[in-house]
């Protein structure tokens, strides 16, 4: 009998077509145990250019040990961070906002290619909490956010010193108000060591934005870098993510639109960066939900600011911490009528809940003032419009006592040629520095003006010149200081059309960004005008070329459908 030696194919389990995967994974320490669990990761930021990150590989080592505590099979993957400390008034600064982008399609791009269950995200500087945030909202799968925690205070001299100190400082040395070794000094004691910058700046306030959102643990964003508090933080968010993978709570269920106006109505009371702004109008994108200026304008009108906090303030995120943090603040908020408690959170319990069990602003503390002794009573954070921003500015008016401002315009195209005016005293008490061509498309890349309004202020010129923009702020800036001008200069807006000696008014009460020329002479000035070439290659070119409006988050991903015309 002939042996039949022909090939008999067989029916395939997906188990079975799973080994090639399952190989691959035993390479990295998975058994036979893990593939029945469900995939966690641990999105880490990691790296050593930054103070803000330097420690973040031992968070990831814990927040893994929570997974995997858990009954959760985790992997620890990284992604980048860029300082805006370092980058600021640089060439560098153009590539901080386009980080955040970076950051977030890294982050979701290893989450969906490796069909991830759930997943911990890890930031510490400015752009890693919203480029985690626009992750989470992407992936669509259980997810938990935790801050890397603020860095201890410097000191010199009695006072507390932080990065903001360093750039004030060579404002006050350009004046003759310090010697170079005392300038050597508060730069050597500025920053003491882990952990990002101390005051109510951009990662501060989008970590305390993302609590109030319900995507942090409570605490997480007051804790700490360098303490055990930190440790546990992170250890918890492990479990956490695998908690919500089990109740099937996702993203979604969490980011309503109730939970985006808590994150605003915190950051109005703590007088947070202008930042909050631009990140939240982003994090709500990912999520496809409806927010826009004219929520920030809305809650702005009823939220006091109660904290006295740096930039505009004397403390810093860790005297909050000793009082009560962040959850005692919201708690005092939500007692007050200011916050939505039923919003879910990642605790898998409400707002109200976890507020039941937060503690109470500790007795006689200074920094968080009672709302009837607020400084002010509406949010600092002011949206304009005029017809020198159409589709609106943010100002940040804590701790400006002049709230109008009319002043002939005095404009440069860069930065760098604004500064060399300030540092070489061409800039006058009563001038309108403008500075423009540094939007989203412009810059490109939006660079934040940290560098120039400290030497402003340091000068003694923060409240008797104003400077306008089309870039951005860093959460450290004060003054009288109007940023995200849109549309911006690059694609025509209004800023684009100024010239030297036009009169401009900025009113923060009639919320009015204005300059005196007329439509007819407008018009004149747009026929004549050109835009300038974009880069042409590179991530700063595609950057250009893909973000969005101010006015609309400066996400990248916001297309208009195509219309598709058929002949017959």
């Amino acid at each position: 009998m002939t042996k039949d030696l022909r090939i008999r194919s067989k029916a395939i389990s997906d188990d079975i077509r799973r080994a090639p995967n399952r190989a691959m994974l035993r390479a990295v320490g998975f058994t036979d145990e893990d593939f029945q669990k469900p995939m966690i990761g641990v999105a880490s930021t990691w790296s050593e250019v930054t103070p803000c990150n330097i420690h973040i590989d031992d968070l990831a080592v814990k927040a893994k040990e929570g997974v995997k505590d858990a009954g959760g099979a985790p992997l620890i993957f990284n992604t980048i961070t860029v300082s805006d400390g370092i980058s600021m008034g640089t060439p560098g600064m153009r590539y901080s906002l386009p980080s955040r982008d970076v950051i977030a399609d890294s982050i979701e791009t290893v989450v969906g290619a490796e069909n991830l269950d759930a997943f911990v995200a890890i930031g510490g500087c400015d752009k890693n909490m919203p480029g985690c945030m626009i992750a989470i909202g992407r992936s669509e799968v259980p997810a938990v956010f935790v801050y890397g925690g603020t860095i201890a205070a410097g000191h010199h001299d009695g006072k507390k010193l932080d990065i903001v100190s360093v750039f004030e400082g060579v404002g006050q040395y350009n004046k003759g108000d310090v010697s170079e070794a005392e300038l050597k000094h508060i730069e050597c004691n500025a920053c003491p060591g882990s952990g990002s910058c101390g005051g109510m700046y951009t990662a501060n306030t989008m970590a305390s934005a993302i609590e109030a959102l319900g995507m942090s643990l409570p605490g997480s964003s007051s804790n700490p870098a360098e303490t055990e508090l930190k440790v546990e933080d992170c250890y918890k968010a492990g479990q956490a993510a695998y908690q919500l993978l089990e109740k099937g709570i996702y993203p979604k269920d969490i980011m309503t639109k109730e939970a985006f106006e808590n994150a605003i109505t915190v950051v109005m009371a703590l007088g947070g960066s202008t930042n909050a702004v631009l990140h939240l109008l982003a994090i709500a994108h990912s999520v496809d939900l409806d927010l826009t200026l004219e929520d920030f304008d809305r809650i702005q009108k009823k939220v006091p600011h109660l904290a006295d906090l740096k930039p505009s303030g004397k403390y810093v995120m860790e005297d909050l911490h000793k009082i009560g943090g962040v959850p005692a603040v919201m708690k005092y908020l939500y007692e007050q009528g200011y916050l939505h408690g039923d919003c879910l959170t990642v605790t898998g319990k409400t707002l109200a809940e976890n507020l039941a069990e937060a503690p109470s602003l500790v007795d006689g503390q200074e920094i968080i003032k009672p709302i009837d002794a607020a400084f002010r009573k509406t949010g600092p954070l002011v949206i304009l419009k005029g017809n020198l921003a159409p589709s609106g500015a943010v100002a940040k008016v804590s701790g400006v006592k002049v709230t109008r401002h009319t002043g002939p315009a005095r404009v440069f195209n860069t930065e760098e040629e604004a500064t060399q005016a300030v540092l070489k005293d061409e800039i006058k008490e009563g001038d309108v520095l403008v500075i423009r061509y540094e939007g989203p498309k412009g810059g490109p890349g939006m660079p934040e003006m940290l560098s120039i309004s400290a030497i402003l202020v340091g000068k003694g010129l923060g409240e008797s010149v104003a400077l306008l923009t089309d870039g951005r702020f860093s959460g450290g800036t004060h003054g009288l200081v109007v940023g995200h001008i849109a549309p911006e200069a690059q694609v025509g807006g209004p800023i684009g059309l100024l010239q030297n000696d036009d009169l401009v008014t900025i009113d923060s009460q009639t919320q009015e960004i204005t300059m005196e020329v007329s439509e007819a002479e407008l018009e004149r000035r747009r026929q004549q005008w050109t835009a300038p070439p974009l880069r042409d290659k590179g991530v700063l070119s595609k950057y250009a070329r893909l973000v969005s409006c101010a006015s609309k988050g400066a996400v990248t991903d916001l297309f208009e459908e195509e219309k598709v015309k058929v002949n017959s």
